[in-house]
């Protein structure tokens, strides 16, 4: 049995933003527009619209404006002010439009931590992953439409021959 990736968007008709000239505008319509934030989102947190957000505050302020550090789960959560399961749950739905990569963080003491970051510190560049993805799954979704359409020809072949 083939194994699936996770992978999760949301493609709706959509006008460029490109008019809009504040990010944090263009950055909400657009998390929106690919489903990151769930529908009717209501954040469990004191954050009084969605720029307070977690996952508004986790994709922007971190990943977008600092997109060349890799960031640790447990600084995250810190940082946003909620708990690690919450900076997972949106990271997963992340790296599910497959825009983040992981990266190994040396810690004081000599450890090291798996943490996160826009893949090729460049969301630009991470976005191409995003499009093939859809690509292929538009290809998949073709022939099993092809595939479906020859099911029905055989059967209603079939059945004209009964008549």
């Amino acid at each position: 049995m083939q194994k699936f990736m996770s992978f999760e968007l949301n493609v709706v008709s959509n006008t460029p933003l490109t008019p809009l000239s504040d990010i944090e505008e263009v950055a909400i319509l657009f998390l929106n527009q690919i489903g990151y934030f769930p529908k009717g989102y209501d954040p469990k947190t004191e954050a009084t619209d969605i720029r307070d957000s977690p996952p508004y505050r986790l994709m922007v302020d971190h990943f977008l404006k600092r997109p060349e550090k890799v960031w640790v789960v447990e600084d995250l959560a810190a940082s946003l002010g909620t708990t690690k399961a919450t900076v997972y749950r949106h990271i997963n739905k992340l790296k599910g439009f497959d825009l983040l990569e992981e990266a190994s963080v040396d810690r004081p003491g000599g450890s090291t931590k798996k943490g996160y970051r826009i893949r090729y510190g460049d969301l630009s560049k991470a976005w191409n992953f995003t499009e093939a993805h859809v690509q292929v799954a538009m290809e998949n979704y073709r022939k099993t439409v092809d595939h479906i359409q020859e099911l029905v020809a055989k059967k209603g072949g079939r059945h004209a021959k009964k008549r």
